[in-house]
């Protein structure tokens, strides 16, 4: 029986197996089960976009929610928003905007054998998404010490609603709002460390060369996730932070 070759599932940018049958170079990042490189990529971005499919739907749920409660309990709901620091969702916003640029220089470097600047790259967007998750626990620090935390210690009595100052937000509704905001931002942050934990490891495959320009499909594949997350709170900020701010 003549021999055959074996494709190696890690990619390694520093080898390549020649197919002894019919004297081929195979791509060592290729799995057994694809027939080309570019069935593989294919097939991995199809997945992530299915996965994201299924994101869109989750938060979508949680957006519905949101804006039926907003529709009932406009005032109210107003009233709760300008207890939050726009600035602080301001800032973030401009961090999250700043990391999707960075993870698109990620992909690029990646795609033009630029190890050093996908290295910097990365590590910039895990910077900002450090920074993203610090600000958000400062303004989770100001609402517990507000007592602004749904549950029993929960306080908003005598707040004016924006615009009617002898008119007073109703406590239950803006516990609404809060109980919206934590879950939504909770698990928007949640969706933040995931990412992190992703980069974590491109950072390390990158440092080892793994990624060619021939071989970087994870790097695009977590370059759609972080822009996702980013989307989100694009859609976030404006619903939470923005709410009869202007006169």
């Amino acid at each position: 029986m003549p021999p055959t070759s074996r494709r190696f599932p890690l990619p390694d940018s520093s080898t390549a197996v020649e197919n002894t049958d019919h004297g081929h170079v195979l791509n060592p990042a290729l799995l057994h089960h694809f027939a080309e490189p570019q069935q593989q990529q294919d097939s991995a971005s199809l997945g992530m976009w299915i996965f994201l499919a299924t994101e869109v739907m989750f938060f979508g749920g949680l957006f519905c929610a949101y804006l039926i409660y907003r529709r009932l309990y406009f005032p109210d709901f107003a009233a709760a928003s300008e207890s939050i620091d726009a600035l602080l969702g301001g800032t973030n916003t401009a961090v999250l905007i700043c990391s999707s640029l960075t993870v698109v220089l990620a992909v690029w470097a990646a795609q033009t054998a630029r190890r050093s600047l996908l290295i910097g790259s990365l590590i910039i967007t895990m910077l900002l998404g450090c920074a993203f998750l610090g600000i958000k626990a400062k303004e989770y620090k100001d609402k517990f010490e507000e007592h602004h935390v749904p549950g029993a210690s929960f306080s908003f009595e005598h707040v004016p609603i924006p615009g009617h100052p002898d008119q007073y937000a109703n406590p239950r509704h803006a516990e609404i709002f809060f109980s919206l905001y934590f879950i939504m931002t909770g698990l928007h942050a949640l969706h933040m460390i995931i990412g992190l934990g992703l980069f974590t490891w491109l950072l390390i495959m990158a440092w080892k060369g793994r990624f060619t320009p021939e071989y970087h499909t994870p790097v695009e594949i977590g370059g759609l996730y972080w822009h996702f997350v980013d989307i989100v709170w694009i859609y976030l900020f404006p619903l939470l932070y923005l709410i009869d701010r202007h006169p």
